[in-house]
């Protein structure tokens, strides 16, 4: 198998710098509507790893992101957002990045290099076969990446990938690769343009379908989600009154018994 880095291919636009605001954002917006496309044709292998996800989650496990620069920091926002949208613990679902969290704001030099420090990074954490990892890399070749995917298959833990070049090393090495295949960037190799998008919509996708299955989510509401601020005490205070069929001020007396909506709910109905 021929492996072609489409990420680093040429752009179909140049003389970018000739261009008029109006003609590099309709070019960039043009580019950008191919991208769910490209995430459709890939829902078979999609499907296939959050199958694997949900069943380790369900039995206990944990869900690892790995990446480097956008892709790192994408599988960190990914993690983060968990626990408020739905009330999950912090480590149920953890993102790593090469460099550690200080290359969250500013890159680190040569960090995603080395084919040991991934592992060593999920060594640190405890991880063992009753978790999953994913990595995640535009390019498919990120030494960091693909260095902790090996010892993770080599250790019986179950591997999967989200990149934007077929045949990568990092499809060959994961066991549930998912290839999303954007082309060439606007901004040449600018691949938090397309690639970064695509990977957002994945995982996107991968943890909202693991938590409505392992049962974070009531019709298509959060009813475990963190009352952290103002506007989501206010939006959990309409589910109770929606489900409840209560007016305000008892869906709020609730709310503050409670501090959960589900809680509420429950409690409510009794």
């Amino acid at each position: 198998m021929t492996f072609i880095k489409t990420t680093e291919q040429d752009s179909h636009y140049n003389n970018l710098e000739d261009m008029s605001i109006n003609e590099i954002i309709t070019n960039i917006n043009n580019e950008d509507k191919t991208v769910p496309l490209a995430v459709e044709k890939s829902l078979p292998q999609i499907e296939n790893l959050i199958e694997q996800v949900v069943e380790k989650l369900k039995n206990g496990g944990r869900l690892f992101y790995l990446g480097a620069g956008t892709s790192g920091r994408l599988g960190i926002l990914d993690a983060s957002e968990c626990p408020p949208t739905f009330g999950v613990p912090h480590d149920l679902v953890i993102g790593l990045i090469a460099g550690g969290d200080n290359a969250i704001r500013k890159a680190v030099e040569n960090a995603e290099d080395s084919t040991l420090q991934g592992w060593k990074d999920l060594q640190k954490l405890n991880i063992s076969n009753k978790d999953i990892v994913i990595g995640i890399a535009a390019s498919g070749t990120t030494p960091y990446v693909i260095g902790a995917l090996k010892k993770c298959n080599e250790n019986n833990i179950i591997t999967g990938c989200i990149t934007c070049n077929k045949n990568s090393p990092l499809s060959l090495t994961s066991k549930f690769p998912i290839e999303i295949i954007v082309g060439p960037e606007f901004l040449t190799g600018s691949s938090r343009m397309k690639a970064g998008t695509a990977q957002k919509l994945v995982l996107n996708m991968v943890t909202t379908t693991t938590m409505i299955q392992l049962g974070k989510v009531k019709g298509n509401k959060m009813v475990d989600m963190q009352l952290s601020n103002e506007k989501l005490v206010h939006r959990g205070v309409k589910m109770i009154m929606n489900e409840l069929n209560v007016n305000e001020e008892e869906a709020t007396k609730l709310l503050h018994k409670y501090k959960s909506v589900r809680k509420s709910i429950i409690n409510g109905r009794k």
